[in-house]
């Protein structure tokens, strides 16, 4: 039996605050039950008692601490670290430090959760520097994590390592893979390839005694592929693939939807094709693998999307979930230990060629 969790939700946060927020719960509950989970809102008590009501949620499921300040969707994280204290955001972190909630879920400014989260919570080990963004990918294999999309606009060895060992506890935590297998994203798969972090944070994997299931390079084919678990990369590929990714799953949904109404035979067609198309819709659609936790803190913050509908949101707070009731933050913190112990060793003195015998 699962211990009791507190999930704190920044209930104003996102495109539509409480009127997603919280059929979000309820969602959640319909799809997984929810034995065990309670909720935390911050913001509006009148309007997020409203959305309750309409939801059927009531007290014993979700408390409501009120606040009538907001960090606005365009604010700039530094703005936001010095206006944004008693905020449903701050607040909502605020619940994860002192330990009443077990996770954050938010749906607000990204830039501001990430900053507050930082200036709240710390990294969870000496030297880390920014959290990392982790992406669910679709593939036919199932679900690949692929890190950084976001964070980190550029990445030297040692944070790519860092990547792979969050991404490996969060196969782990999440999608309950034993032993994930680990690729980073380079231009081509053979060792010489790939600028020089790249080749050095792949010296790493290999030889630095991390217990990871290191593959070796990866190729951008490979991420939809489902080649390995974890793909590893700077933020600034992960973002353009992510966004490129979604880009072109939107426009083949456009061209299938007008190939299907273009005439009485294509819609009869639609038709008989309906339950095959919904599975395939929703096996691409970005709200079914919604939640994109920031890595590296010290506690469980997960970043919904914006937009994202209730169907979605409830998927953030299942991501949520399974990393609190995991123990993903110890299995990070003793890999990261192994990882200082690693860069802090002198290099190795370069072999003495042999000498040749004269005859």
């Amino acid at each position: 039996m699962s211990s009791p969790i507190l999930i704190s939700l920044d209930a104003m946060g996102g495109d539509h605050g409480p009127s997603v927020v919280v059929p979000g719960v309820r969602d959640y509950r319909k799809r997984h039950g929810g034995a065990g989970v309670r909720f935390l809102l911050h913001g509006d008590e009148t309007t997020i008692r409203a959305e309750m009501a309409r939801c059927g949620l009531t007290d014993d499921v979700c408390l409501v601490r009120h606040t009538d300040k907001v960090v606005a969707m365009d604010e700039k994280p530094a703005q936001a670290m010095r206006r944004g204290k008693g905020s449903s955001l701050w607040n909502a972190i605020e619940a994860v430090k002192t330990g009443e909630a077990g996770a954050i879920v938010s749906a607000g400014n990204t830039g501001a959760l990430m900053a507050i989260s930082k200036l709240l919570l710390r990294m969870s080990a000496p030297g880390l520097e920014r959290p990392a963004i982790v992406a669910g990918w679709p593939t036919p294999k199932g679900i690949t994590a692929v890190l950084d999309v976001g964070a980190n606009v550029e990445s030297d060895a040692a944070q790519l390592v860092e990547f792979a060992i969050m991404g490996e506890a969060f196969m782990t935590a999440v999608h309950g893979v034993a032993k994930p297998t680990i690729g980073i994203l380079n231009v081509g798969s053979e060792d010489m390839k790939g600028h020089e972090e790249v080749r050095e944070a792949a010296r790493l994997l290999r030889e630095g005694g991390f217990g990871l299931d290191y593959f070796g390079f990866v190729e951008g084919t490979d991420i939809a592929k489902g080649t390995v678990d974890v793909i590893v990369t700077d933020g600034f590929t992960g973002n353009i693939a992510l966004k490129t990714a979604e880009g072109v799953a939107k426009f083949i949904a456009s061209l299938m939807k007008d190939a299907l109404t273009s005439s009485p035979l294509a819609k009869l067609g639609a038709l008989l094709a309906m339950p095959a198309l919904r599975r395939m819709s929703q096996k691409i659609d970005p709200n079914a693998i919604n939640g994109g936790p920031l890595l590296g803190l010290n506690g469980i913050v997960v970043k919904s999307h914006g937009g994202a509908t209730p169907g979605g949101y409830g998927a953030a707070i299942r991501v949520a979930v399974e990393l609190a009731r995991s123990d993903y933050l110890v299995k990070v913190s003793e890999s990261f230990s192994r990882l200082t112990a690693v860069l802090e060793q002198p290099p190795a003195a370069p072999a003495e060629p042999a000498m040749e015998t004269v005859r």
